[in-house]
């Protein structure tokens, strides 16, 4: 089953990785969140060598964003994302896992300072 594990983020300015461009993550001493990369990079070769990471993306800032919404009887863009939240879908990795267990235990390993972590299962048709 894949799962999307999604970044919400509130990053200032805008950055990845996002641990570099929050509050509560420039408050982590250098060395800390040089070990905290290091970790995540194992994690993700760890993900990789077993099949489990299918694919991931950091985005661009908020502000390059187009949204589109239905209008009458067509669509129309807009420039930005227009969220009511601080945080921003930052990024995201595609994982294959054997189970729902699985893919929690994984997505809590994603979460880093500063971040909210969102973990939903792709949609089955």
């Amino acid at each position: 089953m894949k799962y999307v594990v999604l970044i919400h983020s509130n990053m200032q300015p805008w950055g990845h990785p996002t641990i570099d461009f929050t509050e509560v993550g420039r408050a982590i001493p250098a060395d800390e969140r040089a070990a905290m990369g290091k970790e995540f990079d194992e994690l993700l070769a760890e993900l990789s060598a077993s099949g489990e990471l299918v694919s991931g993306l950091a985005l661009d800032a908020p502000s390059t964003a187009r949204t589109y919404r239905w209008e009458g009887k067509r669509p129309v863009s807009t420039d930005g994302p227009y969220a009511e939240s601080k945080e921003q879908l930052a990024g995201f990795f595609v994982l294959d896992c054997a189970t729902r267990a699985r893919a929690e235990e994984l997505a809590a390993k994603f979460a880093g300072p500063g971040d909210i972590i969102e973990l939903r299962p792709e949609m089955e048709f």
